[in-house]
């Protein structure tokens, strides 16, 4: 599974990125390649919680991020 990526940089210069198939997976930060490191790192939390509680699918046997 590939999840897509937002990014986008807000008016006092930080920068925010969203992972677009994980509702509420958002993170900051001060650089670009911050901002993408703490989503990316975050979403693989919530997807080791939910394979860990048996609600994920089988297509999250191999995962990917792109930037949208």
């Amino acid at each position: 599974m590939t999840f897509r990526l937002e990014i986008e940089r807000e008016e006092d210069g930080r920068w925010i990125a969203e992972v677009v198939d994980l509702p509420g997976v958002l993170a900051y930060g001060t650089t670009l390649e911050e901002a993408k490191a703490k989503v990316q790192a975050l979403a693989l939390r919530v997807v080791a919680d939910r394979l860990e509680h048996g609600e994920a699918g089988p297509d999250l046997v191999s995962i990917s991020f792109a930037t949208a």
